[in-house]
């Protein structure tokens, strides 16, 4: 209850000043993620002029289904428990290749508030991921976010709308107070990509609330290839359902797949 709170708190304001992501602790990261990976492996990409880490993990069928890129959530890495990890090993169970990028993150003392300048920062490492996928062949590529990453991504595509990116797949999207990106709603209603709109009936009230008004946007923007679905009994966090969660994503993915098969 005390970590809803605080979430709910951290964006419901709106920062006052600019931040730039904490390099020594995405370091850290880094490190402590290489040092308990099991499955898949670490690679640097390269975006806005520096390294950023990012796990890759080959699908495994052969050939591959297609490649996603999964976006965590504020303040984490690219193999987080919750969302993160069960999609990063599921998907690659079930034949996608996933490739978990590192986004920006701030220290560890820092007020959550101040999280929101950092979404123009995850730009070029999702432009980066995505480029990374193509050049690896794989296709389609798909992205996959949760939480704050979502409002990453769906800023993202509003300004590169030519990223060769066969679809999004949104889980948790907070519409927050304030303008874009904090509210996703007027950049979420350009996308004219196929996306997946993913929610829990026990999500925070500023995901579930708004779930209709996501809706509208994208209908009012005309996009025709929208698709919302809420998981009975899910929290923010899809704790306890992961396997419903990877289910549900890789039941989507496929029918992406297939529809882009027939064009």
């Amino acid at each position: 209850m005390i970590s809803m709170l605080l979430f709910l708190l951290a964006f419901l304001c709106i920062p006052g000043g600019a931040s730039a992501t904490d390099a020594d602790r995405e370091a850290r990261w880094a490190e402590q993620v290489q040092e308990t990976l099991v499955v898949g492996q670490a690679v640097w990409l390269e975006a806005g002029g520096r390294k950023v880490f990012a796990v890759l993990t080959p699908a495994e069928s052969a050939p591959p289904h297609g490649g996603v890129v999964l976006v965590h959530g504020m303040g984490e890495h690219p193999d987080w428990n919750d969302v993160i990890h069960p999609l990063r090993l599921g998907l690659a169970e079930r034949g996608w290749t996933t490739l978990s990028v590192q986004m920006p993150v701030l220290a560890a003392d820092a007020s959550p508030t101040d999280y929101a300048p950092l979404i123009p920062e995850s730009d070029p490492r999702l432009v980066a991921a995505v480029n990374d996928l193509r050049a690896r062949k794989l296709d389609p590529v798909i992205l996959v976010a949760h939480s704050l990453g979502t409002n990453m991504a769906i800023a993202c595509l509003a300004q590169h709308p030519r990223l060769p990116l066969d679809g999004l797949v949104l889980i948790g999207t907070p519409r927050l107070q304030g303008k874009p990106p904090l509210d996703p709603l007027p950049l979420l209603a350009r996308l004219t990509l196929p996306i997946l709109d993913l929610y829990g009936s026990r999500d925070f009230d500023f995901v579930r609330g708004t779930a209709a008004a996501r809706r509208k946007a994208v209908h009012r923007g005309g996009n025709r290839h929208y698709r919302q679905v809420q998981i009975e009994g899910a929290d923010h966090y899809f704790r306890g359902l992961e396997d419903e969660l990877v289910t549900t994503v890789d039941a989507w993915l496929e029918r992406v797949r297939r529809d882009k098969g027939r064009r």
